[in-house]
């Protein structure tokens, strides 16, 4: 059962910058809380206990917000004094986890999927790597992620190159411990870039479908919407 979870949280967040300049986009305000509670709050009905909050940008306005301590649950920092990119970022905070199996999420986006169903997935398959994908009905503000009969993904589609229904990666992710340490990559990469899209065709990657509530604030269209569905929340 998985119990901690890294959340990255290390972006600048350029796109909601305008709308919210003084804060990481995690941080950024939903109905009085920041955004990445709504998240923790989902992860702590899921079981999890500890949180690795990987911090780059502005990073001293989460210290402040949570200290080392949510509703209960234990809050480590792995902190990027240089921006280190998705996979460098995980890569670090990776040295926190105590677990062979991580779970890795996006802080700026709400993805309700079954975690103890994609854990099993995980386990079940032998996957070194896998990735909540969401069905979405038009995925060209995204781009794509294929799967096989077997779920394991096959490739990955650019934004803006596709559109119709398809798959989108979810943000969030189950990783073994040794993943990306034992592929010898540099201390500054992109995930989805330089090891995702590139090395797929060489790894286990598997890809969970759902069809759970998903929300992304990284557009300020998108986290206008968030002041008003995650009212009840």
């Amino acid at each position: 059962m998985i119990k901690e979870a890294i959340l990255l949280a290390g972006g600048l967040g350029t796109r909601l910058q305008k709308i919210v300049p003084c804060l990481p986009k995690p941080l950024a305000p939903v109905n009085g809380r920041p955004f990445i509670e709504y998240l923790m709050d989902f992860l702590i009905r899921n079981n999890i206990r500890k949180f690795i909050l990987s911090v780059g940008y502005k990073q001293e306005e989460f210290a402040s917000h949570f200290a080392n301590d949510y509703k209960g649950c234990q809050i480590i920092f792995s902190v990027e004094n240089e921006p280190l990119g998705t996979g460098g970022g995980i890569s670090k905070a990776l040295d926190f986890a105590e677990s062979e199996d991580v779970l890795v999420i996006n802080a700026d986006t709400l993805f309700r999927i079954n975690i103890s169903s994609f854990y099993s997935f995980h386990n079940k398959n032998n996957f070194e790597f896998s990735i909540a994908l969401r069905q979405m009905e038009d995925v060209s503000r995204y781009g794509s992620v294929e799967i096989d009969n077997d779920n394991r993904v096959v490739g990955f589609t650019e934004k803006n190159s596709k559109t119709g229904s398809g798959y989108i990666n979810g943000g969030v992710y189950l990783i073994k411990k040794d993943f990306l340490k034992k592929m010898n990559l540099p201390s500054k990469f992109s995930l989805e870039k330089d090891c995702l899209e590139k090395y797929f065709n060489s790894m286990k990657i598997g890809g969970f479908p759902s069809i759970g509530y998903f929300l992304d604030i990284g557009i300020p269209e998108d986290y206008e919407k968030a002041q008003y569905e995650l009212k009840k929340s």
